[in-house]
């Protein structure tokens, strides 16, 4: 039985995680590949593979606190309709390792980004469409304006995200001030402790509060929590949320770029954003004009009733019309 576009879109939003909708559109279920690993110059990259091996590349790519498992909504119906769907874990989570084991464990936006190029050259890519959220969004979109070429399309879940990390920023609203009181615990030594002995506490309430009105089971959870067991994932996230703040050095290597990205470049890639109506950082601006000015060939703004921080998991159907849409 051939399965239309529009069949598969409908079935993916039936539920949450697309799989009892897929079965209702005529189709098995995919079970979860086992991972595969690609040697970069850095790293040993694990991740996922779906779709036909000769299909038009997607790269998906997750945030903290969470892992590919954030986009099983979402590689079903891509793999579904002919393309080659890849999840890779990024540095410190999952069973992704770095090559030397005495490189420092360092997580600047910049290194993120070169990892997916990376991880592209490694597997022979030229050119693939990329959709991502939180830390993953921030390395596509960092992709983007230093690599355009590499890049036909992006869904930026959440908008555009490249960060000054050259200045300290100034104090915010005592609201979104509180809403960061995990960054500004990592900057903390009792946060190092924090994380490496409570981890999967911390993790499970920036999830609760960040997707306030999405429901998931502990089983939900323990799928992903061995990703949160890498040995790492600490060194990689304190460093991050200190580089960013000014309290880490960055990577020599990376210096000229992050001071390219200091000036907020926009991005030159067809692009579709997606910002969640339900975040638990606060709901979007109806205003466009902020996105158009970032990305200069943005196709569509979409704001996602019912979306949370983690919009892969809690829409995915929308992140799955999006690549369609942009790859048409």
């Amino acid at each position: 039985m051939a399965i239309t576009r529009r069949a598969l879109l409908r079935a993916v939003a039936a539920t949450t995680a697309g799989v009892v909708g897929l079965q209702a559109a005529g189709l098995r279920a995919q079970e979860l590949a086992p991972y595969k690993t690609v040697a970069t110059p850095a790293l040993e990259i694990a991740y996922e593979e779906y779709g036909p091996d000769a299909g038009y590349p997607v790269i998906l790519v997750h945030g903290f606190p969470y892992d590919v498992r954030a986009f099983d909504g979402v590689f079903e119906p891509l793999a579904a309709a002919g393309y080659r769907v890849l999840l890779p874990y990024i540095r410190g989570y999952g069973p992704t390792r770095f090559r030397d084991p005495a490189a420092p464990r360092m997580a600047e936006q910049a290194a993120i980004a070169q990892d997916l190029i990376d991880f592209a050259d490694a597997l022979g890519i030229d050119q693939f469409a990329a959709a991502g959220f939180d830390w993953g969004n921030r390395a596509i979109c960092i992709a983007a304006i230093l690599h355009p070429q590499r890049l036909r399309a992006q869904v930026a879940c959440g908008g555009y995200s490249v960060q000054n990390t050259l200045r300290r920023g100034g104090p915010a609203p005592a609201r979104f001030e509180a809403l960061l009181w995990y960054q500004w615990y990592f900057n903390t030594e009792r946060g190092v402790r924090g994380l490496q002995e409570n981890r999967h506490d911390i993790i499970r309430h920036l999830w609760d509060t960040w997707s306030p009105t999405f429901r998931y089971s502990d089983e939900d959870y323990q799928r992903s929590a061995p990703a949160f067991d890498n040995p790492d994932f600490v060194d990689v996230v304190i460093h991050s949320y200190r580089h960013r703040h000014g309290n880490a050095e960055g990577e020599p290597r990376f210096l000229e770029v992050e001071r390219r990205l200091a000036e907020q470049p926009p991005i030159d890639v067809p692009a579709i954003v997606l910002r969640p109506a339900d975040s638990g950082f606060g709901p979007p601006s109806p205003d466009s004009s902020g996105d158009q000015a970032r990305f200069t060939r943005l196709v569509d703004r979409r704001i996602v009733a019912g979306a949370g921080h983690d919009l892969p998991g809690t829409r995915p159907e929308t992140v799955a019309s999006a690549l369609l849409d942009l790859l048409a």
